[in-house]
């Protein structure tokens, strides 16, 4: 699944008898931080969205599943609006463990000879 923004719909007088009835959106594709992210695509839309809404979607076959049994000619479908997201911050790769103080690795001990 991905996030987008619904940023239009479509209006076609003329489509697939499959499509009667079921709304067609524009949609946004946008990176975890809420930036807008590649092309904008064309989506069957099972929930109800409305344009400036944040939803997800899914590609492929999986667009169609909420219409079953009716075979919708689809390879985007909306499946959920969206109320908000959390995202934890990125953290730094970690590296190696800084030194801490003046010590010196111990030197190896020779036992005196007798």
């Amino acid at each position: 699944m991905q996030l987008a923004r619904v940023i239009g719909d479509v209006v076609a007088t003329v489509k697939d008898q499959h499509l009667s009835g079921i709304k067609l959106m524009v949609l946004q594709p946008l990176t975890s931080d809420g930036s807008a992210t590649g092309r904008t695509l064309v989506a069957v839309d099972a929930v109800g969205a409305g344009v400036g809404e944040t939803v997800f979607f899914v590609r492929g076959k999986e667009a169609s599943f909420p219409f079953h049994p009716t075979e919708v000619p689809a390879d985007a479908g909306i499946v959920g609006i969206v109320d908000h997201w959390d995202v934890e911050p990125e953290r730094p790769a970690k590296g190696p463990e800084p030194r801490t103080g003046n010590r010196e690795p111990k030197a190896m001990r020779q036992e005196p000879k007798a």
